[in-house]
């Protein structure tokens, strides 16, 4: 029986692609903070943006990571400026924060790499299963 992996029904790819994500939240967020502070909605709205409206992380589940972020020391909370508009909480990220955030991606690369080669996904050689099936369309 063949089977065409480049074709997945999508609805098993879009509920897999959200656990997966979903496990990676504290590090998006991090990933997000370390180039500059910012508040919760701008962190929901920069995701969105990021992903072209592919992936949303609800807002609920965006505060109550902001809130255990800080609770690690991970992160700092601090009120914006109310001249820009409304009062906003922003956040920044702490140095341990950072560590943390280097330390997952080194741990996601290390994982992507580990996958990649038992899926047989990273073949440089041009052999191997994922080269066959490019071959052949």
């Amino acid at each position: 029986m063949s089977e065409n992996l480049s074709d997945p029904p999508a609805a098993n790819t879009d509920v897999f692609a959200a656990d997966l994500l979903r496990g990676h939240t504290d590090t998006i967020v991090l990933g997000f903070l370390r180039h500059d502070d910012s508040y919760g909605f701008e962190i929901f709205k920069r995701i969105r943006d990021a992903t072209d409206g592919r992936h949303e992380i609800k807002e609920a589940t965006l505060y109550a990571t902001y809130r255990r972020l800080a609770k690690d020391g991970l992160i700092e909370a601090y009120w914006g400026d109310e001249t820009q508009g409304g009062r906003r909480k922003y956040y920044r990220i702490t140095d341990a924060g950072l560590a943390v955030y280097r330390r997952n991606v080194a741990t996601w690369t290390v994982t992507r790499d580990i996958i990649d080669v038992l899926l047989d996904l990273d073949r440089s050689d041009g052999s191997g299963a994922a080269a066959s099936e490019r071959q052949s369309q």
